[in-house]
């Protein structure tokens, strides 16, 4: 078996959490604690504390799927799984030092056009992670798969709660619909020129991702009941994060199927 095959859902022990989460979201609401356990929280250090800046999917007991965007080369990160309400020390919590040569950077990616697309990095951990009951993997989609208009999907992260709002203690969730490439590019709504074929768009009226998602899974139910990732969360309006017809928009994983294949195998 090649050594990311279960990053598809082909190995047993991705995408099917303990803690079922609630999937009847309105608006965005606190998760049910530790039901999406390979969300992760992507954290930098300043003046000796560390800080949440991204959130990140964990694919591999080594490695991590975040937004090239969270990735600065100037700053030191660790990644926290199991993580729950930041504000308290549970107890399943893993805290996992990120060395710098050790955070893979797509090499298409332009930091001053994040609407060129290739918005994706990822990251080998300095150790694996301990799989349990609060810590799992997070299934990879089919390569090429593109979901359908409406289809269901769910943010996850620690995200600001509105335009210029605070960033919550507990991890949030909230329903956000795919919309597909031909919706999405409507002059009346993102339009074409911001929008590549490489990316999801989700959402687009009352909720939305917000500064601190960044990074994060856009988690969607397969057929066979496992939850995959076609998402990484990318950007959002500058009128605000959850503006009529300006959905949240993310990295389609589907489409770099090959690359995060090649980064794991060159790098294990």
């Amino acid at each position: 078996m090649k050594p990311w095959a279960g990053l598809h859902g082909q190995a047993h022990g991705c995408g099917t959490p303990v803690y079922s989460p609630h999937t009847r979201v309105v608006n965005g609401e606190d998760a049910v604690a530790y039901s999406w356990p390979w969300q992760i929280s992507l954290q930098y250090e300043r003046d000796g504390a560390f800080h949440h800046t991204c959130g990140g999917t964990l694919i591999a007991p080594t490695w991590v799927m975040t937004a090239a965007h969270c990735i600065s080369k100037s700053l030191t990160y660790k990644v926290v799984l199991g993580e729950y309400d930041r504000s308290v020390a549970e107890g399943p919590e893993q805290h996992i030092p990120v060395n710098h040569e050790d955070i893979f950077v797509h090499p298409r990616w332009k930091p001053i056009c994040v609407a060129c697309g290739n918005d994706i990095a990822l990251i080998k951990l300095s150790r694996s992670a301990e799989l349990n009951d609060t810590v799992q993997l997070g299934c990879l989609p089919p390569a090429g798969e593109v979901l359908p208009n409406n289809y269901p999907c769910y943010i996850t992260g620690w995200g600001r709660l509105y335009t210029g709002g605070s960033l919550p203690d507990k991890l949030q969730q909230a329903l956000l619909p795919v919309v597909d490439y031909e919706h999405c590019t409507q002059p009346d709504w993102w339009g074409s020129t911001a929008i590549r074929e490489s990316m999801v768009c989700a959402g687009g009226d009352i909720r939305s991702g917000c500064n601190g998602d960044s990074g994060g899974p856009l988690n969607c139910r397969a057929s066979d009941g496992r939850w995959q990732v076609h998402g990484i969360a990318s950007f959002v309006s500058s009128y605000g994060c959850n503006t009529l017809k300006r959905p949240t928009v993310f990295t389609r994983v589907s489409a770099f199927d090959d690359w995060i294949a090649e980064t794991i195998a060159n790098n294990a």
